[in-house]
């Protein structure tokens, strides 16, 4: 029985990453460029802030080079719980600081709800609502692209995530490679086969509309890919913007990369467990693709434990117990298929850095430290799920100032 159990849950954990490989193939060819609108949408720019009086100020000076009609957007900086100078330093640059204290209700979520509530009691409102983080910046064509895809009917939108620091540590380079995939062959495929792409908690954009019949309700410690299922559980399905891009501060010690993974696993397994079988079941009955995967895309979280405490299994039964006694697919398999399996895997990291035209030296040295990266996830997950009912936010400091100049003179 036990063995039936372990061979069948081999299978498919097989079957699922032969379909993701299978997907991320769709992301080899960019589509042609899209048809530009003239500008006609109007923005509230949200960007929620903790005390990040150290980076605020480089976005607000980016915020206002934006190659996009001055009277068509304005900037909120939604000062949550701060207790440094987030708020003067807003002023100072003309833009909204928008103060909120609530100890108790704490976290990007809780503060987003609170600010559309704001919004909509505002005598101006808005075509839309974008939404970044207070260590980003954005590209200047980044609202221009926001425009051209809400005057083609899409509702939610998501930007290309690029790294502002990849060259600051292994750990910072190790996010960009995986930020670098994440676009290329997961995004970007999903967008050119006309699938749903799933929000990356910044670079978003939000039909006002949308926002105010869903209300945004995503509380949890990872709101965007909340926010994500609800809208495909109600036929809307995000869409990508290639060419939108916005630049995010990645974390640049191996200690603050794992607290803020494990914040995103803990939020996952929340998630996972909220919208995957009422997901599942709605593919099955609607027959929807699109709903599959990304009900796929919620059960992730428990893929990567149940691949981990699979492989430790086999593990100790070869080494205390003279295995392999428990029956797996392996065994019956030729040893150069793993192999294969284990460098297409490996490929699509510098392949997808290939396409994406990446020229950082440094990053291409650290990937020898990469697979410590990817690794290190599988411990994060399993502690997550023993501790996934901690609902405490917590905070990731930012301190890296970087001007979109530096950043896109480095990428050459």
């Amino acid at each position: 029985m036990l063995d039936a159990i372990f061979v069948t849950l081999q299978v498919i954990l097989a079957v699922i990453a032969v379909y993701q490989f299978a997907f991320s193939l769709f992301g080899l060819v960019r589509k042609k460029r899209k048809e530009h609108a003239a500008p006609e949408k109007s923005f509230a720019i949200l960007v929620a802030a903790h005390n990040e009086e150290q980076v605020v100020g480089a976005l607000m000076e980016n915020l206002k080079q934006l190659d996009y009609p001055k009277e068509l957007y304005d900037v909120f900086v939604i000062c949550d719980n701060c207790t440094d100078k987030t708020a003067d330093i807003v002023r100072t640059h003309g833009m909204n600081a928008c103060e909120r204290t609530n100890p108790n209700l704490r976290g990007k979520g809780y503060a987003i709800e609170w600010m559309l509530k704001e919004l909509w009691a505002m005598p101006r409102q808005y075509d839309a609502i974008v939404m970044f983080d207070a260590d980003n910046l954005a590209h200047t064509n980044f609202l221009s692209e926001m425009n051209n895809d809400l005057c083609t009917g899409a509702r939610v939108i998501q930007g290309y995530i690029d790294t502002k620091n990849p060259e600051d540590s292994w750990i910072t380079a190790a996010y960009g490679v995986s930020y670098w995939y994440i676009n290329r062959l997961w995004q970007l495929s999903r967008h050119n086969l006309n699938m749903a792409n799933f929000l990356g908690g910044t670079g978003m954009c939000f039909e006002t509309n949308l926002l105010k019949e869903m209300g945004w309700g995503a509380t949890s410690l990872v709101e965007d890919l909340e926010f994500t299922m609800r809208c495909t559980q109600c036929n809307v399905y995000p869409r990508f913007n290639y060419d939108a891009k916005v630049y995010d501060e990645k974390p640049l010690t191996f200690k603050a990369s794992s607290r803020q993974r494990l914040r995103w696993m803990q939020g996952h397994f929340t998630v996972a467990r909220r919208y995957f079988f009422p997901l599942l079941w709605q593919s099955i009955k609607h027959r929807s693709l699109i709903k599959f995967d990304m009900a796929l895309y919620g059960l992730n979280v428990y893929i990567v434990l149940l691949t981990f405490l699979m492989t430790v299994a086999m593990w100790i039964d070869i080494a205390f117990f003279g295995g392999p006694n428990i029956e797996n697919i392996y065994v019956q398999l030729p040893a150069w298929t793993g192999v294969i399996a284990i460098g297409l895997n490996v490929a699509t990291f510098v392949l997808a850095m290939i396409l994406e035209k990446v020229t950082f030296k440094k990053v291409y040295l650290y990937l020898l430290l990469f697979p410590v990266y990817a690794i290190s996830w599988y411990p994060i997950t399993v502690y997550a799920f023993f501790t996934q009912n901690n609902k405490q936010w917590s905070h990731t400091q930012h301190t890296r100032v970087v001007r979109l100049e530096e950043v896109q003179s480095k990428q050459g």
